[in-house]
């Protein structure tokens, strides 16, 4: 991705990767899943939780992200090999379904719905590797206060989605079709198992261990 020229092209593939990283659908399901026990009230809490929780730290890496990178002393390679790893066991549980809807049902009984909110909701579900890597690599070589303006405005429409989704699917929640939502949800972990090792190539390609042929 290069952030060197700001054009429509990198806006759009910008708004995209944020939609993917930060944007509503990995989180939704398991959303549905955690607050399917609680009240319409305690779901609308959980859902400002999460939405705070993930703004402030997708913040906080868009404008600390080039620091991060120094002080620990990681490329940006590395982190989208890492990212990819975690996307990677993220999505086989989405297509294996190694998450038990019903368990999780009994233990948002026994768990503080703000805990929840925040882990695993807010992250690694809602800002997940996908955002990470795009907004600390943004912050790293984006260059100019001009680049990284694009890139809050940008995540400031992709967190006005989630806040539309979420309230909509706490108000529908009781009538949304199961069904439905997880052969999405299979159908979206495949895809991003594809993303996910995309990230793997592209951040070995990065450091220099393999190198990406240009279609």
């Amino acid at each position: 991705m290069d952030t060197t020229t700001i054009d429509f092209d990198l806006v759009v593939e910008l708004f995209l990767l944020l939609l993917i990283g930060i944007g509503p659908k990995i989180a939704l399901v398991p959303f549905l899943e955690a607050t399917a026990g609680l009240d319409a009230a305690t779901k609308g809490l959980v859902i400002r939780k999460m939405l705070t929780t993930a703004t402030v730290v997708a913040v906080l890496l868009v404008l600390f992200g080039e620091l991060l990178t120094r002080l620990l002393h990681f490329s940006t390679g590395a982190l989208a090999v890492a990212g990819g790893i975690v996307l990677l066991i993220i999505a086989v549980a989405m297509v294996l379904g190694l998450g038990d809807g019903s368990k999780a049902h009994a233990k948002v009984t026994e768990t503080d719905p703000m805990r929840l909110a925040v882990f695993p909701l807010s992250i690694p579900y809602l800002l997940n590797p996908v955002g990470i890597v795009v907004l600390v690599t943004i912050s790293a070589e984006a260059g100019s206060v001009g680049r990284l303006g694009l890139v809050i405005g940008l995540l400031a429409l992709v967190l006005a989605i989630d806040v539309v989704v979420f309230r909509w699917a706490n108000k529908v929640s009781e009538r949304l079709d199961e069904s439905r939502m997880l052969v999405t949800e299979k159908v979206f972990g495949f895809l991003l198992a594809a993303l996910a090792v995309q990230l793997v190539l592209t951040g070995l390609d990065s450091v220099g261990v393999i190198h990406l042929v240009d279609h």
